[in-house]
């Protein structure tokens, strides 16, 4: 791994701290993303059990960008729980991921939910941790195939080039001292093309693609234009002499190059950088669109989501270029996404943000039609480990390149094939509150067909996430029913594709009343605060106009029992104001049954005093009236319905 992973890394060398004197070689190693060697450093220096987080957070790390998931949890193990304050919530993810590429998706999962839980902010991708096992268990829809020329070294970003495949390879360049970049000691990337065999699913003897393109440093991922005429490929910082920034890192960047046939061979010529370039960001691996008007690219540019988005740019007629645009938060998500290639108006790339089996995993998005969340290509295509630079002329075979196991090392390309299978689908879904989009827990959902036959039932979980797989046929319409306590129930229409995959619904549940909130989990009637005067317990006229909405809605629902739950604030003794707030419990039930409610249907009066306060106006605390008045408050908890 090298240039597939150095948009990521770079990022990541920003944030790392130095100074520590007996990991002095190690983090220098680092630094300069010598990842083998620095792991090997870390892991010596580590053995006697002499930890410190940053020394953890780098073998870790050293370990992870060259995809070695046993070696990287085991460090992030000892980090998280011995160092979990000075943990980010990056690490949590990164430990989850390597539990995938582990194959232990028990864990993974535990882990990606409290990753989940430490993010501030959840976007429309933010990964749905209860389903991993779904996508794992998913019939596998493709044959991979490891094609001739592979290596022992890395060998991935194919694309295709009239009746041959153009791609990366750190194998040695024949006319080039030999050079080994530090991130993984193989040496720098150049690109190869090799010629198609008749069935186009395997490359033949292959040779230097352009000694005009290629350099003494990292060329790979290319994209050409429709009339094969112009080339974009990716290189580090490099014209003659290699450029850093201000850190001393050499970011990555994208060039154009025209093709020239002038002396009967194909070559390039007017190499130039593409203008959204930047000596102090990376921007890199393009692709095409059909028609030639666009160019997809990833970039950690300021504007992005996460640690790698995919943009875009419009391809103007005088070859100039609009304004980088971010695609946005469906396909964009706060970690890494990749090798973007368009087809068809189909996006395919690869992303270790969304919901995936382990490292990088290919998923696909159509632009042309109403889609939820891009979907994963499920096993088969995906491993446990990283799976990426997919490329297709028919979106039934091509290429994709992969570290799993069984290669011929480091990262290798495949040749794939769809296979003929059944369709295969499943139903998930989240049940949030309209009002507020809370999300709803224990909610029941049915699956019906549509002549009403429930065909399988299920709650939603803590996370309001439901899911079903039972008995369920492509092409067909089914009817979900969600009902929940306290809620009017719905009924959603659900049509189910024709083709293999999730569908996905978000429903939303809607209080029987306005009176009626969810708290914590606690159905409540909420209205306007039931008033004591001070070391009262008598009701007063203000408090009985607010009573009476509650006697009007258990009129209107009979079968509604609750339960009366009244609080002091922390003035006067502990004792007394437990006294007093059952006595104010008491009047409030005499109250609501004096007016026309049995009593049966109060299940329980009871005053907590001032144990359960809601600020901070504990004893010995000087607090305004105002303050203290919040806590002097009564609450109406529906135990039935």
């Amino acid at each position: 791994m090298n240039l597939k992973y150095l948009c990521y890394s770079l990022i990541f060398l920003q944030t790392m701290g130095y100074g520590q004197k007996k990991f002095k070689n190690a983090d220098a190693l680092f630094e300069k993303m010598w990842y083998k060697e620095a792991a090997e450093a870390y892991e010596s220096g580590l053995k006697n059990g002499n930890y410190t987080a940053l020394a953890l957070k780098n073998a870790g790390d050293a370990h992870y960008f060259n995809t070695n998931m046993p070696g990287a949890a085991k460090w992030y193990d000892i980090l998280l729980s011995q160092f979990p304050e000075e943990a980010t919530s990056d690490y949590y993810f990164r430990y989850a991921q390597s539990l995938k590429g582990m194959g232990d998706y028990g864990q993974a999962k535990k882990w990606m939910k409290r990753y989940t839980n430490r993010t501030s902010t959840t976007t429309s991708t933010s990964p749905n941790v209860t389903n991993i096992q779904k996508i794992v268990a998913q019939q596998p829809e493709y044959e991979l195939k490891n094609i001739s020329v592979n290596t022992a070294l890395s060998d991935f970003g194919p694309m295709y080039f009239e009746d041959q495949l153009v791609y990366a390879s750190a194998i040695d360049s024949s006319y080039y001292k030999k050079r080994t970049y530090g991130w993984n000691q193989q040496p720098y990337l150049n690109l190869f093309i090799g010629k198609l065999n008749t069935t186009g699913t395997d490359v033949l003897e292959a040779e230097e693609f352009s000694r005009e393109i290629n350099t003494k440093y990292h060329e790979a991922t290319l994209a050409f234009s429709p009339d094969g005429q112009t080339l974009y490929f990716t290189r580090n910082n490099y014209n003659g002499s290699l450029k850093r920034d201000k850190e001393g890192t050499n970011h990555l960047k994208l060039y154009r190059a025209r093709r020239s046939t002038d002396k009967g061979s194909v070559d390039w010529m007017d190499i130039e950088e593409l203008p959204f370039n930047s000596d102090s960001y990376s921007v890199g691996h393009p692709s095409v669109s059909e028609d030639g008007t666009k160019l997809y690219f990833v970039s950690d540019m300021p504007g992005s989501i996460g640690e790698t988005d995919i943009f875009m740019v419009d391809i103007l007629p005088d070859n100039t270029f609009s304004s980088p645009r971010n695609l946005g938060p469906i396909i964009n998500t706060p970690n890494r996404e990749m090798f973007p290639f368009i087809k068809d108006e189909i996006l395919y790339f690869a992303s270790d943000g969304h919901l995936g089996l382990g490292g990088l995993d290919v998923f696909k998005y159509s632009f042309d039609q109403t889609a939820t969340l891009p979907q994963n290509l499920g096993p088969g295509m995906n491993s446990n480990l990283d799976d990426f630079g997919f490329i297709t002329k028919d979106h039934t075979t091509g290429f994709v390149c992969s570290n799993r196991k069984g290669g011929k090392g480091d990262d290798d390309i495949y040749s794939f094939e769809k296979l003929e299978t059944s369709c295969s689908q499943s139903i998930t879904g989240t049940v949030k509150n309209k009002k507020n989009g809370q999300i709803l827990k224990n909610a029941k959902v049915a699956l019906l067909t549509q002549n009403g036959t429930v065909t399988a039932e299920t709650l939603s979980d803590q996370n309001g996430n439901f899911f079903f797989e039972e008995q369920i046929n492509c092409s067909t319409s089914y009817v979900l029913k969600i009902s929940k306590k306290g809620y009017s129930p719905a009924e959603e229409q659900v049509t189910i594709p024709d083709e293999t995959g999730v569908t996905d619904r978000s429903i939303l549940l809607e209080t029987v009343d306005d009176l009626i909130v969810e708290e914590n989990g606690l159905l409540k009637i909420k209205i306007g605060i039931i008033y004591f005067d001070l070391d009262k317990s008598n009701v007063r006229n203000d408090a009985a106009i607010e009573l009476n909405k509650i006697v009007l809605l258990m009129k209107q629902y009979p079968k509604m029992k609750i339960k009366i739950a009244s609080h002091t604030d922390a003035r006067d003794s502990d004792a007394y104001n437990l006294d007093l707030s059952d006595q104010r419990a008491k009047a409030t039930q005499a109250y609501i049954i004096s007016q026309g409610i049995s009593s049966n249907r109060i299940i329980e009066a009871i005053g907590y005093g001032e144990t359960q306060l809601i600020n901070k106006c504990a004893n010995g605390i000087p607090c305004s009236e105002s303050q203290h008045q919040l806590n002097r408050r009564s609450e109406f908890i529906i135990v039935e319905m």
